[in-house]
């Protein structure tokens, strides 16, 4: 009996394998892709590792150029699928010939099912009949695991059925509106504009709050505090009118008049009460990653974190919309997990299970196919990396938290006549600190007050009257902009954050806090003016529920990709009527993200970024060919201008933008010392370097193996983690990659 268990990638195969086989799992190599084999039972089994989707969805490769095709003609044709990992398909497929039963044990959602599906159907082509069954787990640890390979279900076709479908409406949306939009303002190429289904009204909701924010108009405003004194102790209160904002300066002003001459003022009333907080409820995906946001990462990386740590045991599956444990959910054992010696959180864990009974928190979402995000394991802080131990703290303090007490802190207000005016001290003291003992991160300030009676006489030290201004509303963080999302049925919990990254790595937004860019803006108004059901949630929302509908059986793939067809349809009557003027108003939006500033060789042009006919960038002049003055640009990064000139010669300067690394400051001039001497560092640099290689010639030719396998290995680790996210979510909402290409391979990178 032969045994094949697919699972979603290496690392979780070779974990699965490890537990399976109590560590006794031989790897060996086939087609270049590791697989592990190990006997139990009398059953062989054999553990694969995809790197999530192994075929795609794309269109056949007589539609790949773009000026050759309508983008509306993309509208009715039936995609194809197609092999992204052709190694791991041959793999496959060799395996098939000796297989007698199939187990897929990718993540247990909508994209794990049809990746498992998927894997399936190369093996059926191989080899008809082989039956297959379902191992659902929610965290990779051996209690987990073991119990779901004890007894593993069937296949959820309906629940696989809904991510086909959500590949091909999305693949649907994003080829045929990025082709429109590239093609009507002349940005094919590597300068190609991208639309989504997702995508766009994401980016709208970033430039609503950005018009909002513009078109705000401050408006002044008066407060009036200042600070009485205890006559015997000297100890001072801080103190605010009991009206906080005046409106009207003449108002404050009057009150002034009447409190300024006071020299004392007088205790009216003093309340106090207990005020409790609850706990936080647990966590799920839109949660986590809100909190996570917090504490400076973006969402993207917080969740390619927790994806590492749900693979290598340490979390559960991080990608869940419930906030209440299910009944089964043994906490407690989850806390003694905790509570091994030597471990992070080993104190916590131990005071927490000193309670008799463990009552949860409950949140509103319940759901059934995984439990709020929580720890699985215990880790030690030399274990992990500092962002990835700083992630799983955050998972197991919210789990902690949703165990413990409220929090209960006594809360006492006093009203000071001064004047004959009414002012309010307040003071918060902790009495139980409960649940905020173990999540750190809401922290409450205590400003206890001295003993006050009524009737009480204190000294005023001081009342001051302030003018403020009203603000104008705070950019989306993105992990408010996330819980956005969410609220708008924008997106799935899987794919949030990365909508969010790809409109980073599109060049649509820049900045911690998203701000649209320029190209952003061109697009979303363009669309808004002529289009505006695209930038809409209400389309979107409306085909992720149907595919909801198709996860439980009321509805077929079907009949959700004929709805978008007819949605889709409507989208382009009103486009290609206004063909011209859309290319038009984003060709005029965009002139001033490509321009740099005045030529400094002819006095009239502007310099501008350009690309040669061989797609190189480059600044030119805008009065060429009467004015030829150019420079040469990295190829690599996005630019910005920079509005200081270089300290050395005087010349514009660009900041060339890699991620979240320091900017590079280019001169524009190709004479510029500061060029010269940046070779000059890089030369050295090199000879430094080869003078060390050549020291000696057997350590240089250790030292040259040594650094190649090394870089392999990076190489290919990094490869594989790429390919792994890019491909299990389709990564695109782009559509059609760079234009004009004979690769039809880049429509598969349509997407929400």
């Amino acid at each position: 009996m032969h045994c094949l268990i697919i699972c979603e990638k290496d690392n979780a195969a070779k974990r699965i394998a490890g537990i399976l086989s109590d560590n006794d799992a031989l790897k060996e190599m086939l087609d270049g892709v590791p697989i592990y084999r190990f006997e139990r039972n009398r059953t062989n089994y054999t553990v694969i590792g995809l790197r999530g989707h192994i075929l795609s969805l794309d269109y056949d490769s007589k539609y790949a150029m773009w000026h050759r095709v309508p983008p509306r003609d993309l509208i009715t044709l039936t995609p194809l699928k197609k092999p992204t990992a052709y190694n791991i398909v041959n793999a496959l497929k060799h395996l098939a010939t000796s297989v007698d039963e199939v187990v897929i044990a990718t993540d247990f959602d909508r994209e794990g099912e049809l990746i498992g599906t998927e894997a399936l159907e190369v093996l059926l082509d191989s080899k008809k009949g082989i039956p297959a069954r379902r191992a659902r787990f929610s965290s990779l640890t051996k209690g987990d695991v073991d119990q779901a390979f004890k007894k593993p279900g069937n296949i959820d076709q309906n629940l696989s059925n809904s991510a086909l479908a959500r590949q091909t409406v999305d693949l649907m949306w994003g080829a045929t509106l990025t082709r429109f939009i590239s093609i009507a303002s002349q940005r094919t190429g590597k300068e190609f504009l991208s639309v989504g289904r997702v995508q766009t009204p994401t980016l709208a909701i970033i430039q609503d709050r950005e018009v909002e924010i513009n078109a705000f108009r401050s408006e002044p405003y008066w407060e009036i505090a200042g600070e009485v004194e205890k006559q015997a102790s000297k100890e001072k209160i801080k103190v605010h009118h009991a009206k906080e904002r005046f409106h009207s300066k003449p108002e404050a002003e009057k009150v002034m008049e009447r409190v300024k001459p006071a020299k004392t003022g007088k205790v009216v009333s003093v309340k106090k009460e207990m005020r409790k907080d609850k706990p936080p409820t647990p966590f799920n995906t839109t949660q986590f990653l809100a909190a996570a946001s917090t504490l400076g990462f973006a969402a993207a990386r917080a969740m390619s974190i927790a994806e590492d740590l749900y693979t290598d045991g340490y979390i559960s599956y991080p990608r869940t919309d419930n906030t209440v444990y299910p009944p089964t959910q043994d906490l407690r054992e989850i806390l003694r997990a905790l509570a091994r010696p030597n471990t992070a959180f080993q104190a916590e864990a131990e005071e927490l299970l000193k309670k008799d009974v463990l009552t949860p928190t409950r949140g509103k979402k319940e759901a059934t196919d995984h439990p709020p995000i929580h720890p699985a394991e215990a880790a030690s802080k030399t274990e992990l990396s500092k962002e990835h131990m700083r992630i799983y703290e955050l998972v197991v303090r919210r789990f902690f938290a949703t165990l413990a007490d409220e929090s209960v802190a006594e809360v006492t207000s006093a009203t000071v006549d001064v004047g004959g005016e009414p002012f309010i001290a307040r003071g918060l003291r902790v009495v139980e600190p409960g649940w905020r003992k173990y999540y750190t991160y809401l922290s409450t300030k205590e400003n206890e007050l001295p003993a006050l009676a009524e009737g009480e006489i204190l000294k005023v030290h001081k009342i001051d009257l302030k003018e403020k201004e009203t603000q104008p509303p705070k950019r989306y963080t993105q992990g408010g902009l996330i819980q956005m999302m969410d609220g708008l049925g924008l997106g799935t919990k899987a794919t949030r954050h990365e909508i969010i990254q790809k409109l980073y790595a599109r060049d649509y937004v820049k900045d911690k806090s998203p701000v649209p860019t320029d190209s952003g803006i061109a697009v979303t108004m363009a669309l808004k003016k002529y289009a505006e059901p695209i930038t809409r949630p209400d389309m979107t929302a409306t085909l992720d529920r149907d595919m909801d509908e198709i996860a439980d059986g009321s509805k077929t793939v079907n009949d959700v990709v004929e709805e978008s067809r007819r949605m889709l349809t409507d989208i382009f009557d009103a486009l290609d009527k206004n063909r011209d003027a859309i290319g038009n108003s984003i060709k005029e939006a965009l002139k001033t993200q490509n321009a740099l500033g005045a030529c400094p060789k002819c006095g009239t042009g502007q310099l501008t970024v350009l690309r040669s006919w061989k797609g190189k960038r480059f600044v030119g002049c805008s009065n060429y060919p009467r004015c030829r003055n150019s420079f040469p640009l990295p190829q690599k990064g996005r630019l910005a201008v920079n509005p200081d000139k270089c300290p050395a010669c005087g010349n514009l300067q660009v900041n060339i933008l890699h991620g979240r690394r320091k900017p590079w400051v280019v001169c524009l001039n190709a004479h510029c010392p500061t060029r010269a001497e940046r070779e000059a560092a890089r030369r050295a640099r090199k000879e430094a370097k080869d003078a060390e290689e050549n020291g000696s010639e057997k350590e240089g030719e250790d030292e040259h193996k040594d650094d190649d396998e090394a870089h392999l290995g990076n190489g290919e680790k990094k490869e594989t983690k790429k390919s792994t996210r890019s491909s299990r979510h389709d990564e695109g909402e782009d559509g059609t990659g760079e234009g004009e290409t004979e690769d039809v391979s880049q429509d598969m990178k349509a997407g929400e």
